[in-house]
């Protein structure tokens, strides 16, 4: 075993936040998590927003215009986030947003092919009263991703 690779520090170079919009909770603590990590290694940050299947309904669904408004609504999130990595000092900052599907088969398909990766934050899923599937996004990203994955709580 070469032991010189356990005195090589492992550092980080490209980020990964995943935002949840309708888990801002769990979604603060992950950015001030990524943006700290992303600060400290000097490493690009690219923010991640899908827009999930169970967020439109099949009438949406079939109207172009109330899709649209939605993307449109999901870009506007993420742009709010890099603007506040942007206002926290961070240069390399990129926002990716992704059409509807499953979250982590999205971000596991296009999202980390599109940004190569080496690390992911997300936030641990809260328990909303209104959500179908809890606690489930993190656990699967770190199974699936072929990059290391943090989840914050």
């Amino acid at each position: 075993m070469d032991y010189q690779e356990f005195n090589e520090p492992l550092v980080y170079r490209r980020i990964l936040l995943t935002v949840d919009e309708d888990d801002n909770e769990s979604t603060i603590k992950a950015f001030r998590f990524a943006t700290t990590m992303a600060h400290d290694y000097d490493a690009r940050l690219g923010i991640v927003s899908v827009l999930e299947s169970d967020d439109i309904n099949i009438f949406d669904s079939l109207t172009p215009a109330k899709l649209k408004e939605k993307r449109n609504e999901l870009q506007a999130v993420v742009d709010n986030y890099v603007k506040m990595a942007e206002n926290l000092g961070l240069k390399k900052v990129d926002p990716l947003v992704y059409d509807e599907g499953d979250v982590d088969d999205v971000i596991v398909d296009r999202a980390i092919p599109d940004f190569k990766p080496d690390l992911i934050v997300t936030g641990a899923d809260t328990a909303l009263p209104h959500s179908k599937i809890t606690a489930t996004i993190g656990p699967r990203l770190a199974k699936k991703a072929p990059v290391s994955v943090i989840v914050v709580r």
